[in-house]
């Protein structure tokens, strides 16, 4: 059966998801096995399943499903000869049907290949999305966010970072470089921006094996501080994507502010991640955005600047629109960096850690500790990871590494039979709401 994670997020192009299910507890590093007929036609068949059971527009579900099953009777995969090969066929054959800029498979034990052109650019410091918070000659106010991570542990250094920008006489918002993450922390960085309650956006999502659909609606909620009437400029490229892109649409959709830069990415289904077995995982969207002004979403389109300029050329356009100097370079531009990405680890994170670990070896519970959320996907994994930690042995290290972009920490662990590495995130209640699957470190780490 495939297994799907409980969630609704946008692609995160930058980082995989927390807690992926137990079959895809792999090293990205480890040497791609050799696929056989069995594993290939297992692949393709739970992949049909999973498009069928999960796909938000059925008729394309079907007709994904149709086109690669027929694919596999014909002999068209017989030379891919690992997973990731047999993986990036699927990718190319549902996309020729959907066009849907979320939907891939990918396996994780071979490099994931990167969306869009080129090589991915190197992931910026910043704190839970944020990378720098400044305040520009003429009082400008400019933010740039690369990712919305739930706002259960991303919040605090929203809040830190538009607080720094209380009193602006303008605000410029940078999402050039944002990948996506999740709706309801766009829609609190909306929030920001007009009055409480004001609706932003609306998920539609297919209950799982019917053609039924539910709804949830996102509104503007009440923040430290309002920047309810001064300009707001949003800074887009090409590769904005995902939530970077319901962000920039927002702000149309409410007439709210002004968009400059290049028309983005488009993809506006949201997306969570399915194990199909072999170590392969499938993204597959179930839901599609649905904005309560325009009735539709960016889907394939994209979002269309208001002032059309080269993205390196946006942040000087915005300036100009502000009326100060142009400058297409933050680091030029500001006269006071007023945000860091922090770079100490978030209290109690290595504690959170040594706990988890310690509760899953001993069998003990771990709700008191860990979002409901969390614990349902850990739950089907107790007795596979108790097996792991038993060879390990006695933890005997949790080292601080780095903090990570998207708010969490990242640790390296010392165990009596070997070294391993970690992220960890934290909710507001200092529980963990997230966890990646311990992994090896390589030689270099």
């Amino acid at each position: 059966m495939c297994r799907r994670r409980n969630v609704m997020l946008w692609a995160l192009s930058l980082v995989l998801p927390l807690a992926l299910p137990a079959a895809a507890q792999v090293p990205t590093h480890t040497l791609a096995p050799a696929l056989d007929a069995a594993g290939r036609r297992a692949i393709v068949e739970e992949f049909a399943r999973a498009m069928r059971d999960h796909y938000i527009f059925t008729e394309r579900a079907e007709q994904v499903a149709k086109r690669t099953t027929d694919a596999l009777a014909s002999g068209k995969y017989d030379d891919a000869r690992t997973a990731g090969e047999l993986a990036a066929r699927l990718s190319a054959d549902a996309s020729i049907v959907t066009h849907d800029k979320h939907l891939s498979v990918f396996s994780m034990q071979e490099p994931r290949p990167p969306r869009g052109d080129g090589p991915p650019a190197e992931m910026p410091a910043a704190d839970a999305g944020v990378t720098r918070a400044d305040i520009l000659a003429g009082g400008v106010g400019y933010i740039e966010v690369i990712g919305f991570p739930p706002i259960s542990f991303s919040k605090r250094a929203v809040d830190k970072a538009m607080t720094s920008l209380s009193g602006s006489r303008a605000l410029i918002i940078d999402v050039r470089r944002n990948g996506g993450g999740d709706p309801g922390a766009v829609s609190y960085l909306v929030s920001f921006l007009v009055s409480p309650g004001r609706a932003i956006n609306d998920i539609v999502s297919r209950v799982a094996k019917t053609t039924e659909t539910t709804r949830e609606s996102y509104r503007s909620v009440r923040t430290p501080v309002s920047f309810f009437d001064i300009p707001v400029y949003v800074l887009t490229s090409k590769t904005t994507f995902s939530g970077g892109e319901e962000f920039a649409y927002d702000i149309q959709a409410l007439k709210r502010g002004t968009v400059i830069g290049e028309t983005t990415g488009g993809g506006a289904n949201p997306v969570g991640p399915i194990d199909i077995g072999h170590g392969v995982i499938a993204m597959i969207p179930s839901g599609r955005a649905e904005n309560p002004v325009t009735k539709t979403n960016w889907e394939g389109v994209g979002v269309r600047p208001d002032v059309s300029v080269n993205a390196e050329n946006a942040l000087s356009a915005a300036l100009a629109k502000a009326g100060s100097k142009p400058v297409a370079d933050i680091a030029a531009a500001s006269t006071k960096r007023v945000f860091s990405p922090r770079t100490a680890q978030l209290p109690g994170s290595d504690a959170a850690i040594r706990r988890l670990i310690g509760a899953i070896a001993s069998g003990a519970t771990i709700q008191d500790f860990v979002t409901p959320q969390l614990a349902s996907e850990i739950q089907p994994q107790i007795t596979q990871n108790r097996t792991e930690l038993a060879s390990l042995g006695r933890l005997l290290a949790v080292d601080f590494w780095r903090p990570t972009p998207f708010g969490g920490d990242e640790f390296k662990l010392t165990f009596a039979n070997g070294r391993r590495k970690t992220i960890v995130s934290l909710d507001g209640q200092g529980k963990i709401a997230g966890m990646l699957p311990l992994a090896p470190l390589s030689p270099a780490e």
